[in-house]
């Protein structure tokens, strides 16, 4: 094609309006061009009837951001067009659709209001004529005009038509600003054309997109060309293949996937499974050499097939059931935990009876940071088992347990299974970890779908929805550990063996530090034993007054802690030995966090000290009791439970029903007001353990007779005065151990509780039996002589 030589430009010049403007989401308009777009905030109408008004011209600039729904100054460009609004059309919903012509760029000096609409001052381009022959402008013509032809032939998209009527064009800005009107660019590319108010400018611009654009337009046709040839590359082939198989089929040489139909039938021979499974899948292995290759069922056949064979029907570790040896590892890796290592070694006595004893699903609940999760490394240990852990903490799946029905898509065994084939043996030690954790929706219940899976009667044929046969668990040893039994399904827990442990003493965390937290933590931190001194009055010190929980786990963040600050000295000031003693353990730790004395400083009236039993360990409750002149109002605060409720009236009733005993004013139900309050009120309490001590406090309040600040006390009352068992005696005694209580008061019939609790702190601590609550009142209250 010929282009016209032209021997002239436009010279341009620039004047100044105010006009309003609509901000453009996602749109740019050039000069010379004429389109239509729709207008729905309420900013861009009322810049609209401004328009109209007035001379019917529009600023129309581009939003930097298209999701800024309510744009400022700063979310526009400072450049855009100025355009002749031609005609407006009302739409349903509130939009207007315009139809506008773009004349001239303009660039915004000022904005000079932003309600009811954009108002701007701009400086606007204005066309003055032609001037002389200028050369560089007809060459950068010519470029462009060739490089537009270039672009639709590769693109297909733009009309030839359209080169015709462009190529007519003879001032150079508005031929570069019509290109630009019709080729596909990007918002930045447009704007930068915009910005250009210099012809000759405006078309170096454009020519070099254009180039940018031809050039990726011919990569991305060699690639779709490249494609193409694949896709009947493909096509081909599948014929051929299908043609090769009817040759081999004639000949009798069907190879393509017999040999792998042959090792699947090997392998099922060497498993030696039961009949039942052994006909299952061998009628899937040869449903597989019925189906074609590029079937979509052929992948989940095989899959099938692989799982099944690759799982440890008849692979199982040997036991060691030397007592003596597996006695030394649990003590070895655990201090404490007596009651756990007993049963232990009770199974392993056991399985050398009977051989076919069926595996113990023990279930061990405690605080965090006990050891609950470690012991069972050590059972595996001590029993020489694989050992595999599943978290359930937060499960709401039941597929999660049983796996999913092959009919979905993507369908994979459960993870009791996947676990199982992972660890390549059928008896391993087996950890449901957080089994109190488990939560349900629809999905299904994984609670439930763990019954089948716990219940020794039942799991020696667990189906697994994806195999759809049945697999022997009976021989794997259960380990599951829980925080509380409360959220535990009554069916799940009834099929479990609860262990429970405690809180440690100070003594047993002395040991526990001494070792096994110091040396790993030593060793985590680069140190050399001896280049870490520290004093067992230190250890000590750390245990009592920078933790008070019932496991360790904050212990040994406090040794770590200890560890850092020792390499950070090692380092600065090039020491090779770090002593810490009680009198400098203050600048590794700071400030004393806890403080292990007297639970109150002095006795008080209408404070009493009771003993909580919580998920993380046992905790004490510090019970308030205020009357005031009223009309007869039981105020009751602090976040207590409807169990606690019931406590603090059944407590009233029974100081009603002995005002004479009690010397108490026999009308103060109805002159007083009694305010019973557990501070921490932000922390939900409820159970019955603090019975005795709500009515303890309030008889305190009542006949001003102050509490021992010695004395804690747990239990429940009945209105005939008697003390009632509670559970947790062992969490809630060492809680008082470590508030430095002198005396507790526990119900008579916890008697039998008293076992569990460690001599060391039965000797620290002086324990009441009480019956009644005359007992109760007499070791609590100080009467005067």
């Amino acid at each position: 094609m010929e282009y016209k030589e032209v021997d002239h430009v436009e010279e341009v010049v620039l004047y100044n309006r105010e006009i309003p403007l609509i901000p453009l989401r996602g749109l740019t308009v050039f000069p010379y061009m004429v389109l239509h777009f729709d207008v729905g905030r309420e900013r861009s109408i009322n810049a609209l009837e401004e328009a109209m008004v007035n001379d019917q011209l529009i600023f129309l600039a581009s939003q930097k951001e298209a999701e800024v729904n309510l744009p400022t100054s700063k979310d526009f460009y400072q450049i855009g067009t100025v355009s002749k609004i031609k005609q407006m059309l009302k739409l349903p919903g509130d939009t207007i659709r315009v139809l506008v012509e773009g004349i001239s760029r303009g660039r915004i000096i000022k904005v000079l209001k932003e309600e009811p609409y954009f108002m701007v001052e701009i400086e606007e381009e204005h066309h003055q004529g032609e001037v002389q022959k200028n050369q560089d402008v007809i060459a950068y013509m010519r470029s462009v005009l060739e490089a537009f032809e270039q672009y639709i032939e590769v693109s297909n998209k733009i009309s030839p038509e359209v080169l015709l009527s462009v190529a007519e064009i003879e001032l150079p800005g508005r031929l570069a600003d019509t290109i630009a009107a019709n080729i596909t660019l990007k918002q930045s590319q447009k704007q930068e054309i915009l910005e250009a108010f210099n012809p000759k400018d405006r078309l170096e611009v454009l020519y070099k997109i254009l180039l940018e654009e031809i050039q990726i337009l011919e990569i991305e046709q060699k690639i779709n060309s490249r494609v193409k040839k694949q896709i009947n590359k493909v096509q081909k082939e599948y014929y051929l293949r299908e043609q090769l198989k009817a040759i081999q089929k004639e000949l009798g040489e069907d190879e393509g996937i017999v040999e792998e139909v042959d090792d699947f039938r090997q392998q099922l021979k060497k498993l030696k499974l039961p009949k039942e499974i052994n006909e299952k899948v061998d009628r899937e292995i040869h449903r597989l050499l019925k189906l074609s290759p590029a079937s979509a069922e052929t992948g989940v056949i095989r899959n099938y097939i692989d799982w099944v064979l690759n799982l440890p029907w008849n692979k199982e570790t040997k036991d060691k059931l030397d007592l003596k040896e597996s006695s030394a590892i649990l003590d070895e890796d655990h201090y404490g935990l007596e009651k756990v290592k007993e049963r232990i070694l009770e199974y392993l006595a056991i399985r050398q009876l009977a051989k076919s004893m069926k595996g113990p699903i023990l279930c061990l609940v405690g605080p965090p940071g006990v050891g609950k999760t470690s012991i069972a490394k050590s059972i595996a240990r001590a029993l020489n088992r694989k050992f595999v852990r599943m978290s359930l903490g937060g499960v709401r799946d039941e597929a999660e347990i049983r796996g999913h029905r092959r009919t979905y898509v993507g369908a994979i065994p459960g993870r009791i299974i996947s676990a199982i084939r992972q660890v390549g043996s059928k008896n391993p030690v087996f950890l449901l970890d957080e089994i109190d954790k488990l939560a349900s929706d629809f999905r299904g219940d994984p609670a439930a779908a763990l019954l089948e899976v716990l219940d020794p009667e039942q799991n020696n044929s667990f189906t697994d929805h994806f195999l759809e046969v049945p697999f022997n668990l009976s021989k794997v040893m259960f380990v599951t550990t829980a925080n509380s039994l409360d959220t535990i399904p009554r069916p799940l827990l009834d099929r479990m063996e609860v262990i429970r442990i405690a809180g440690y003493t100070e003594e047993e965390k002395y040991n526990i530090a001494e070792r096994y937290l110091l040396p790993k933590q030593i060793k985590e931190h680069g140190l050399e034993e001896e280049q870490l001194n520290i004093s067992e009055k230190a250890i000590r010190d750390i245990i009592n007054n920078y933790t008070r929980e019932s496991g360790v786990r904050n212990l040994e963040r406090q040794i770590a802690n200890v560890c850092r600050k020792t390499a950070k000295r090692i380092i600065e000031e090039k020491i090779g030995v770090v002593k810490i003693n009680p009198n400098n353990l203050k600048k590794y730790l700071g400030n004393p966090i806890y403080r292990y004395e007297m639970a109150n400083l002095k006795d008080e009236v209408g404070i009493v000290r009771g003993l909580a039993w919580t998920p993380v360990g046992g905790d004490t409750l510090s019970i308030e009791v205020t009357p005031m002149k009223g009309s007869g109002k039981l105020v009751l605060t602090g976040q207590m439970g409807d169990v606690m409720k019931e406590s603090a009236k059944a407590g009233i009733s029974y100081i009603r029903s002995r005002v004479e005993e009690l010397k108490i004013n026999e009308d103060f139900h109805n002159a007083l007001d009694i305010h019973i309050h557990i501070p921490e009120g932000a922390i939900p309490k409820d159970g019955p353990s603090a019975g005795i001590s709500m009515a303890t406090a309030v008889i305190s309040a009542l006949t001003k007779i102050p509490v021992s600040k010695d004395v804690a006390m747990t239990g429940e009352i009945t209105l005939r005065g008697r003390v009632l068992p509670i559970g947790g005696v062992k969490e809630k005694v060492l809680a008082a151990r470590r508030a430095g209580i002198k005396t507790v008061l526990l119900p008579k019939a916890n008697e039998k509780d008293m076992e569990d609790i460690p001599d060391n702190v039965k000797r620290n601590i002086k324990f009441v039996l009480v019956d009644h609550m005359d007992e109760v009142l007499e070791q609590a209250l100080i009467r005067g002589e």
